[in-house]
């Protein structure tokens, strides 16, 4: 039985009351489960995630198909899951089998009003889809609309890095209070900042791996092929390489290894796999 107020679990006793008759103030989405039921475990988290996002815009009714056969067979099963929705008494769409999110807020939205969405929330989801220029102007109204909020800043700034404004993303972390710059996503973007910077300078990867072939400890291509690994977040095969260039030349440019590693860690943050693994690397080769 669960505790929202958005989720119930549908009988043959209360069907017709609770379902039936409720679908005339909200759209009831009737999901059909059983416990032996492997798509069923993919697709009720997100029926009840999704219950909880429209906050009542529709109820979510359970019906367990192995306590509720009766129900089960009146309402034309013949396949778990089954997902019907109910507005005004009548069953007016549904589907069967588990479906992606996505799929399901479709159904969903053509017969239940969305629920307002945090203006936040909807700039990482354009964000999340591949839209920059679309969440960079939601957040950019946030910021006008709130000048002080720093988590809007550093938000700002992570996207006008990733469009390629480099130097628009470093004003945004200028302006920062100092304090703010100490933080993990402040110093993380930085890190990621200078290393784009230096992308420009950089030879194509297959040149560096050419060289590399011909000379396996030449210092200058093991450093800059890490950072080309850098920009394209394969973390660990950077973090391997700027590793051989120590073994080889640790004190090449002013101990840049080491250097270019620390920022790598900085970027990626203390829980990263990938940083634990190669911290102990880092200690175990300067120990």
């Amino acid at each position: 039985m669960s505790s929202s107020p958005y989720i119930f679990d549908a009988t043959i006793e209360n069907f017709q009351d609770k379902v039936m008759q409720a679908s005339a103030q909200t759209p009831i989405l009737v999901d059909v489960w059983a416990d032996w039921c492997e798509p069923c475990k993919q697709l009720t988290p997100i029926l009840e995630k999704l219950a909880e996002d429209y906050k009542g815009g529709f109820l979510l009714a359970k019906v367990n198909a192995d306590e509720q056969q009766e129900l089960t067979g009146s309402l034309g099963v013949r396949s778990l899951p089954t997902v019907i929705l109910v507005k005004n008494g009548q069953a007016v769409d549904g589907f069967n089998g588990a479906l992606p999110e996505g799929e399901v807020r479709k159904v969903l939205d053509k017969h239940v009003e969305a629920p307002a969405e945090n203006p936040y929330d909807t700039a990482h989801r354009l964000w999340e889809a591949g839209d920059l220029d679309g969440a960079l102007a939601v957040l950019t109204e946030m910021n006008q609309n709130d000048p002080d909020d720093l988590t809007v800043l550093i938000d700002l700034a992570q996207i006008k890095a990733e469009l390629g404004d480099v130097d628009a993303a470093e004003q945004v972390l200028e302006s920062l209070p100092p304090e703010e710059k100490m933080q993990t996503q402040a110093k993380q973007l930085a890190a990621r900042l200078k290393f784009m910077k230096q992308a420009g300078e950089l030879p194509p990867m297959q040149e560096l791996e050419k060289t590399l072939d011909a000379n396996p400890g030449d210092p200058a291509a093991l450093h800059q092929l890490a950072l080309q690994h850098v920009l394209k977040e394969n973390n660990a095969e950077a973090m391997s390489l700027l590793i051989r260039l120590m073994q080889v030349d640790a004190g090449y440019k002013d101990g840049i290894a080491k250097t270019t590693l620390v920022e790598l860690f900085d970027k990626l943050g203390n829980n990263n796999p990938d940083v634990r693994v190669y911290r102990r690397k880092l200690y175990a080769l300067m120990h």
